[in-house]
């Protein structure tokens, strides 16, 4: 097992049948990640097949509302919907490059699996992808499109039947194909090296942002917004910003209706505010247990942040003080996927939501500075379904 990572979180917590995978798929990514023939198409296709570079958009009705410039980092735009593509390519590519023949993935709104499904078609990969049974009934649109591009999709009825269930399925999957198959995780999550690797191919929104954010604005924004689940459009969009530390990096996670963990108030999905150290899917991070170290089901009005745990480099930026981690409650997030409509015309994901809402939660309080820029990480036909489902139950107009 390698040290950790991220200061004590990290490392590699897998069976020893999976090292020389994750050794291999080290070293062929230390070997490839800045060689110029692979940067070369890696840029072709974020370019020609995912419709970078995405636009920074000021919001200009959110930002009357709010008294605060509001820029929205527009990854709803990039194909397939969401910001997951730019790390599918990368490692649909990487995987190319080492010769495997088969991607295997796991998915929570499906954005992830779409996306997986989206390079595997285009690459030519037999594609396959797990699945928590609960998101394949809500998320059947998603479903259809993986199965549209050729990709089959396994539900997973085991444990709570949602994402950390698709990731268990997966890693079985992968002990046992590993010489010809390339498990394409689809977050900062799991052993090393897959955090840094989807940290690094996400980056290019937070690459973006600070080139963009200059040309408008001739400066860095105060602050910036992003919704956390595992983690990957927040490390993408945060790490450029590491090391500007006047620039405040505002992680938000699912906080459903609240739940008691040792005695603290959990936040449903919220592992960075209320997690402890633990073991999950690999990997030293902050998780949701309960005393005996068994990991507490998540509950989330939004499938991709319904995760019980953090990926590690996020652990190891809150411990330090460098992210400082928010919440906000299902019904907030729903509010503010009906103002975004609204007051921009842009129907953003329920991820995205709660991000959007924590602006909204936070705006009196002149914490936020007066130029932030949003992560606005997919777009929300997916959770259309969810979204009138949970209008119908409410019986609330307003909605």
């Amino acid at each position: 097992m390698q040290k950790p990572t991220y200061g004590r979180f990290g490392g590699q917590f897998v069976p020893e049948v999976l090292m020389p995978a994750l050794n291999e798929l080290e070293e062929e990514y230390e070997r490839y990640k800045e060689a110029p023939e692979f940067l070369r198409e890696l840029n072709y296709y974020l370019t020609e097949f995912a419709g970078r570079s995405t636009p920074l958009y000021h919001a200009r009705n959110l930002s009357k509302k709010y008294g605060t410039k509001i820029y929205l980092k527009r990854e709803d735009l990039v194909h397939g919907g969401a910001h997951k593509l730019n790390n599918t390519i990368g490692q649909a590519l990487l995987a190319k490059y080492m010769g495997k023949k088969r991607l295997i993935a796991e998915t929570g709104a499906g954005q992830h699996g779409t996306a997986t499904a989206m390079a595997g078609a285009n690459m030519g990969f037999e594609t396959v992808v797990y699945m928590g049974a609960k998101d394949v009934e809500r998320q059947r649109m998603n479903v259809y499109r993986m199965e549209l591009m050729g990709t089959k999709v396994h539900p997973v009825r085991s444990g709570s039947m949602t994402l950390k269930d698709a990731i268990n399925e997966a890693l079985r999957d992968w002990v046992t194909n590993v010489e010809n198959t390339h498990y394409l995780i689809g977050s900062v999550v799991g052993p090393h090296p897959y955090p840094m690797i989807v940290r690094d191919f996400q980056s290019v929104i937070g690459t973006e942002v600070k080139q963009q954010i200059m040309e408008k604005e001739g400066r860095l924004p105060d602050s910036i917004v992003a919704c956390a689940g595992g983690g990957s459009n927040a490390m993408g969009i945060f790490h450029p910003f590491v090391e500007d530390t006047d620039v405040k990096l505002l992680p938000v996670e699912a906080g459903g209706c609240g739940m008691q963990v040792q005695g603290k108030t959990a936040m449903h999905s919220a592992s960075l505010g209320a997690g402890e150290e633990g073991i999950l899917q690999g990997a030293r991070t902050l998780i949701l247990q309960d005393k005996y170290g068994q990991i507490l089901e998540s509950t989330s009005v939004s499938a991709g942040l319904d995760y019980s745990g953090v990926g590690p480099e996020l652990a190891h930026l809150a411990e330090t003080g460098r992210i400082q981690p928010g919440s906000v409650n299902d019904q907030e997030a729903l509010d503010a996927f009906h103002e975004l409509c609204r007051l921009e015309g842009i129907i953003p994901a329920l991820e995205s939501s709660h991000a959007l809402a924590y602006i909204k939660k936070m705006a009196d309080t002149g914490e936020l500075g007066d130029l932030v820029v949003v992560s606005l990480s997919g777009r929300g036909d997916k959770d259309l379904e969810t979204v009138l489902k949970v209008k119908a139950t409410a019986g609330d107009e307003k909605l």
